[in-house]
């Protein structure tokens, strides 16, 4: 029972995790149009930001966050492929943030917090979690209306069954 418990957590975690890379891909979206299209709108200063060129820079974000954005989507629906990605694509958005550190401190350790919970969430327990979304989003023919782990209420244990 305590392990059906683990599940239902881990697939919350998992389906948090899945959110914030939207979220993040959303952020690193808009950051990317604002760096290409209006690049004096940016306070960078160049001996703290480890940058070639701001425009390549806008890409970068732009081109990571569209892929966080259908990789956050694809682990929502507990695709593996999405998961492997996401692990893959976070990691790559850490060292993007360790690139920047110098420039904005707070928020590069911030979003290094969170693409740390990010990955435990995609690597711990994936088998429980996939079978507990997956299971939400597909059709059950043979679901009897309770979760395994739910427990009958007392009505429910004291219900006499009907006579065929």
């Amino acid at each position: 029972m305590a392990a059906k418990r683990g599940g239902g957590a881990m697939a919350g975690f998992v389906i948090f995790a899945g959110v914030m890379m939207v979220i993040t891909g959303l952020v690193n979206v808009f950051q990317g149009l604002v760096a290409l299209f209006d690049d004096e709108r940016l306070v960078i200063t160049p001996d703290k930001f480890i940058v070639v060129d701001v425009t390549g820079w806008g890409w970068v974000l732009l081109i990571s966050g569209l892929i966080l954005l259908a990789v956050g989507a694809g682990v929502l629906v507990a695709q593996t492929w999405a998961r492997i990605t996401a692990i893959v694509v976070v990691g790559l958005h850490i060292v993007a943030q360790i690139l920047s550190l110098g420039a904005y401190p707070f928020w590069s350790l911030l979003m290094i917090a969170l693409d740390t919970v990010i990955l435990y969430a995609l690597t711990a327990r994936w088998s429980d979690v996939r079978e507990r979304i997956g299971r939400h989003g597909e059709v059950d023919v043979a679901w009897n209306g309770h979760d395994e782990d739910v427990q009958p209420t007392a009505a429910e244990q004291q219900q006499v069954p009907p006579r065929t």
